[in-house]
């Protein structure tokens, strides 16, 4: 299984810090889909800068494809709050394991 790590950045750059009702909804979806995904293992690691500059989602999927499918199936990114770039990504040092 290989990783991957999706960067996640917003579209409209006020999202962040002043979300429309809209977004605040697209936001919650987002974070249950990924809160699913890492419950199934498939997630190692998520989280946004805190300037809102962008965030980052890194998981484990067979193949390219499998991998830009599991990033496009964000809400976020389907719904058009943010867009995503995709890159193979090798852990070099972990402090945690």
């Amino acid at each position: 299984m290989a990783r991957w790590i999706s960067l996640l950045r917003l579209v409209r750059p006020g999202a962040g810090p002043s979300p429309t009702e809209r977004e605040a909804g697209i936001v919650d979806r987002h974070f249950a889909h990924l809160t699913r995904e890492h419950e199934e293992g498939r997630i190692l690691l998520v989280g946004p800068c805190e300037d809102f500059a962008f965030g980052v989602v890194i998981f484990e999927a067979p193949d390219e494809a499998a991998a830009r499918s599991f990033m496009e199936s964000d809400p976020a990114i389907a719904e058009g709050l943010m867009t995503g770039e995709l890159h193979p990504f090798r852990v070099s040092l972990w402090r945690g394991g």
